[in-house]
């Protein structure tokens, strides 16, 4: 299958593996399960017409975890014995894309890859060996290490017999045969690296490593589990907004009584552009010819709607990420949208009983009108609005006999009403045609106002912004025309244009122009303007003001045109459907008439009646000096979580600036650990975010927080001594990755004042995902569950005994705040470094704390920050875990090493009698 390729020199994002629950359930293998396949190498894996459980019942457990969900197959498949090693890996990818790893043996797991990575390595082995490929894409992005950090419009085609990731339940079934943490590869046996593929296991016809030396990618995007039985199971349709993977099993970091069959990620968000030295992948082989997708609302389907074009595609078209897509399931009869302003383009479909057809999406972008009869059918239909979320809320009804084919439309004074008309049958016959209306109604706060009569016919493809023009299509495309002086209700008269001859798909352009989009049926006048002939709806065509042909468009090679609509938004896009050579209505497509480009948005089984809306960015001030592709522009499209709140986090500081007081800012532990809503007098704004590097924390504060302190009290930094180690660079994900840090620096990080315009700039750029945004109050602060302190697996991630270069790392850092609290002295500010609670367990292992450290080097270093406090009445320590002798209760921990809400808030009232205290 065809691909064209794009390199883009950006890293990928890091995570961290940590597991909260216990379930050790090894079971024997069995040898009718599996069967050796000698020339793949692949273990084929009798599983027709067997049932596996996924999840558990363990309230410890993650929710997505729960409950156990039991999935059912039809179908047997293959699955590699082991990880792809690193010789594998290599030999199949750089002659197929020049991509290498640099392992410490040919023999140990191929890690440090993405999730894409793994599907690439997939597709190259299936084209290897001459079959079709099980994913598809349009096109791929590498960081400078060859990593592939996005596949956009990438789609998975489980009906097709290729190499592939094994889905979960696949993956489940297969290591239920013979699961045992204590034989694996944990961090009891493993001296913290990884070994060479099946050492302890030596038979032949079993999988090995399932349980231990590296976690594996599988192919499920995550969803959730209901208490059912699902057949041929592949997980969710999507990964919803943050666009979250699967990973399964543990590895050579994980403590073996950490790691359970059930566990489906990690402590942190993991999505498809992750990577770790930890984690890797197997491969499985065959066709799902039925699979099963559990969607958001517990109900399985057979067939899904794919997203094939990213934020920033769209963008590129549009100008903006508000961008909207709405549509209808034809095989549902529901409502679809897909919103582009968030960073994980999914769709979200709302399911209830009405049948839904042509919608249309309200100028402001919040809520969608529809009908439920269709153009070019007689019959009645009821008109309906509702808001455009994942509910469908505030659902009202016009109360009137029909209403069809609904228009939004501004009026000259500003009132927002909705043009319909009461029938949309066929327009062929002139007196049928007469005998329908076209009216419009008010619509303001969420309610319908009192219906009024525009005209006799049934003009519903639009009316131009002037008042001047109707059109309409369907059979024959009509027009309305205004009258010089009068109006389309006044003085106007009514013509057939394109010479009479078949049309339909009519749409009004939504700016000045007065131009009609529509498709016909390869009609004369339609093959003269073009030149040649050409099928039903394979063109799409453009008239003027004054109904004569201007522009067409081709559709693609096999496709044809349907449901052609211009976007709201105005300008020269437009939306339409996709045919293929059976008539079904399989893609959706933007289209700029401009240069005729196109760009595929969804895919689907049939999708009908597209609706896109987009809003050009506007800044109330002067932006012309900012270079808006890299003002503000903190996240880019193929980054990880640990970016994503930095960037939900800069704007937060941008917008906040005059009021903030006092600035939070660490790692997940200050992120978790300090509410700053509980004492809001403070007007304290929480900047922290996972990853421990106060390289990264101490760069924001110098060159962000001190150079704009006019109104700062205090900074408050998380003192993480036991991950102040230099093993983890979080400043290059942030510093180096998207161009709006750098573009800081370049302006040395606005001194003399932000520009004008450059706080809209932040809010426009590239968006996060709307559920994590919402995940934050507007002061940072985050709700937790309060899970307990995990005190039966309180593991030290790494050795207790730093190296000699870990040791000069965490003094060099300590030394760094010691800088920045001498500058802050000398602004009047404060800075606060709180130790945070860890589980007082901890002081029962030796190790300060998750990532290690020796107790004694801790109160050594301990001592050497009270004696800094001594000297700078300024800089003040919060030793809050006390070397375990703390009182934070299990009540209030979330886990090992971080605070709940409960905790979050005590810490913040701490924090505030300090405060009490100040000068």
């Amino acid at each position: 299958m065809k691909r064209f390729l794009s390199i883009v020199g950006l890293p990928a994002a890091l995570f961290c593996a940590c597991s909260n629950s216990v379930d050790i359930s090894p079971s024997d293998g069995t040898s009718d399960v599996f069967e050796v396949d000698s020339l793949s190498g692949m273990l084929l894996v009798k599983s027709a017409d067997k049932q596996v459980s996924l999840g558990t019942e363990e309230s410890s457990a993650k929710s997505n975890e729960r409950p156990v969900m039991h999935g059912r197959f039809d179908y047997d498949f293959s699955i590699g014995r082991h990880e792809v090693t690193c010789a594998a890996f290599n030999s199949v990818m750089k002659s197929e894309l020049g991509v290498s790893l640099d392992c410490a043996g040919e023999n140990i797991p191929a890690t440090n890859l993405t999730f894409f990575d793994a599907a690439l390595y997939a597709n190259a082995r299936s084209k290897a060996e001459r079959f079709d490929t099980a994913y598809t894409y349009i096109r791929a992005t590498f960081d400078a290490n060859g990593r592939c950090t996005n596949l956009e419009g990438f789609a998975f085609h489980p009906e097709v017999a290729a190499y592939r990731l094994p889905t979960e339940a696949e993956w489940v079934y297969a290591a239920s045969q013979a699961w045992s943490t204590k034989d694996a590869w944990t961090a009891e046996n493993s001296d913290y690296k990884l070994h060479e593929v099946c050492l302890k296991e030596s038979a032949e016809d079993v999988p090995c490593d399932m349980a231990g030396n590296a976690m594996e990618w599988v192919n499920d995007w995550l969803g959730s589990f209901r208490d059912t039985t699902v057949t041929d199971y592949v997980g969710a349709p999507d990964g919803g907004a943050l666009g979250q993977r699967v990973v399964k099993g543990g590895s050579y970091r994980n403590a073996a009584e950490s790691i359970t069959l059930y566990s489906r990620g990690d402590v942190y968000t993991v999505t498809s552009s992750t990577k770790a030295d930890y984690v890797g992948f197997r491969v499985a082989f065959g066709a799902i010819p039925a699979a099963t997708w559990l969607n958001s609302s517990g109900s399985a389907v057979s067939s899904r709607i794919v997203t094939l074009a990213n934020s920033s595609t769209v963008r590129y078209q549009t100008g903006t990420y508000r961008t909207k897509l709405a549509f209808r399931n034809d095989l549902t009869g529901n409502l679809a949208y897909v919103d582009y302003s968030n960073r994980s383009v999914s769709v979200t479909e709302i399911e209830d009983s009405l049948d839904v057809y042509h919608p249309d999406i309200s100028p402001d972008g919040k809520r969608v009108a529809f009908c439920t009869g269709l153009e070019g059918v007689s019959g009645k239909s009821s008109l309906y609005v509702r808001d455009m979320n994942a509910n469908g809320t505030h659902l009202v009804k016009l109360d009137v006999e029909s209403a069809a084919i609904p228009r939004w439309h501004v009026l000259g004074n500003g009132d927002t009403v909705i043009v319909y008309v009461t029938d949309a049958g066929n327009n062929k016959d002139e007196s049928a045609f007469k005998s329908a209306s076209t009216w419009q109604v008010k619509f303001a706060e969420g309610k319908f106002g009192k219906p009024e009569k525009l005209f006799d016919g049934a003009y519903h493809g639009g009316i131009s912004d002037d008042d001047a023009l109707a059109i309409t299509g369907a059979r024959l495309l009509r027009a309305r025309i205004a009258e010089s002086g009068s109006s389309l209700a006044g003085n106007a008269r009514d013509t057939v244009w394109y010479n009479g001859e078949q049309a339909c798909n009519a749409s009004l352009a939504k700016d000045s122009s007065k131009r009609t989009l529509f498709l016909d049926f390869a009609s004369k006048t339609g093959r003269e303007f073009v030149g040649e002939n050409y099928g039903t709806h394979e063109r799409l065509l453009v008239m003027d003001s004054t109904g004569n042909l201007v522009h067409a468009v081709a559709a693609p090679a096999t496709y044809s045109f349907d449901h052609s609509e211009w976007a709201i938004g105005g300008g020269n896009l437009a939306v339409a459907t996709l045919a293929n050579s059976g008539g079904a209505h399989v893609k959706i497509v933007l289209l700029n008439l401009a240069d005729d480009s196109l760009i595929e948005l969804v895919e689907g089984e049939e999708i009908w009646h597209p609706s896109l809306w987009y809003s050009r960015n506007t800044s109330s001030g002067d932006d012309s000096l900012l270079d808006l592709d890299s003002a503000g522009v903190y996240l880019a499209d193929f980054q990880g979580n640990e970016e994503e709140k930095y960037r939900i986090k800069m704007e937060m500081f941008w917008k906040n600036l005059d009021k903030t007081r006092y600035l939070l800012v660490g790692s997940s532990r200050m992120e978790m650990g300090i509410d700053p809503d509980a004492y809001p007098e403070w007007n304290m704004l929480n900047m922290g975010v996972s990853g421990i590097d106060p390289n990264r924390d101490f760069y924001f504060i110098n060159n962000y927080a001190l150079n704009h302190s006019d109104n700062l009290k205090g900074i408050v930094v998380s003192v993480d001594l036991d991950g102040w180690n230099g093993v983890e660079d979080h400043l290059y994900l942030i510093q180096y990755a998207v161009p709006g840090y750098k573009y800081d620096a370049n302006h040395d990080f606005w001194k003399d004042g932000i520009p004008s315009g450059f706080v809209e700039a932040v809010e426009n750029a590239y968006p996060a995902s709307q559920d994590l945004t919402e995940s934050f109050t507007e002061r940072g602060g985050l709700a937790n569950p309060c899970r307990g302190w995990d005190s039966d697996e309180v593991a030290v991630l790494r050795d207790s005994v730093f190296t000699p270069q870990a040791t000069a790392h965490l003094d060099s850092m300590i030394g760094v705040l010691a800088d920045i609290a001498e500058s802050a002295a000398a602004r009047g500010i404060y800075v606060i470094g709180v130790i945070f609670p860890q589980a007082p367990q901890y002081r029962e292992t030796g190790s300060f704390g998750l990532y290690g450290l020796q107790r004694s080097v801790v109160a050594q270093k301990i001592a050497r920050l009270d004696s800094l406090a001594k000297a700078n009445d300024y800089f003040i320590l919060m030793d809050e875990n006390r070397m375990g002798d703390h009182d934070y209760s299990g009540e209030m921990a979330f886990n090992r090493d971080h605070l709940c809400s409960a905790g979050a808030t005590k810490m913040a009232s701490r924090l505030d009698s300090l405060l009490r205290t100040l000068k």
